[in-house]
């Protein structure tokens, strides 16, 4: 049986093959795939390749620092929100950091200035060995206001 990693509704997170260091994010099991904001996306071709060029703000409420980031386009997707609007978004693949675990995951990017938190972790980043604590927050460390200082 795999390991089981216990995590809570908030925790720090990082996306090192982005150049994303800490980001706080929302476990959203509602959610089929994880969302990060980008602020800007410009789809480009490399070699015959698709990719996406994207600009982020990584700490909430504010606009700085911003993080300009590249990675291949998976594809194109159609995504429903909460509240029920759809819209075509980019995917992208990309390592998650939950801890001193690491996998990848899909990532779409959309603009979430309006909401609390950059980035949605969704139920498919969290399998196969991931619980959620729904009551609990920060469980891998750090706090609502800081990171973690070491792992």
């Amino acid at each position: 049986m795999t390991d089981q990693l216990l995590i809570g509704w908030r925790e720090w997170v990082q996306l090192p093959a982005l150049g994303l260091g800490w980001l706080k994010t929302k476990t959203d099991t509602g959610a089929r795939t994880s969302a990060l904001h980008a602020f800007y996306t410009e789809p480009f071709e490399r070699d015959g390749i698709e990719w996406v060029r994207f600009g982020v703000h990584p700490m909430q409420g504010t606009n700085e620092p911003e993080v300009h980031c590249e990675a291949p386009l998976l594809e194109r997707r159609v995504v429903t929100d909460s509240g029920g609007h759809s819209e075509e978004r980019l995917v992208i693949k990309t390592e998650l950091l939950l801890g001193r675990h690491s996998r990848e995951i899909e990532v779409t990017l959309t603009d979430r200035d309006s909401m609390l938190f950059r980035m949605l972790v969704g139920r498919t980043a969290l399998t196969p060995n991931v619980i959620v604590e729904p009551g609990s927050s920060f469980l891998l460390g750090g706090d609502k206001n800081s990171p973690p200082e070491s792992l």
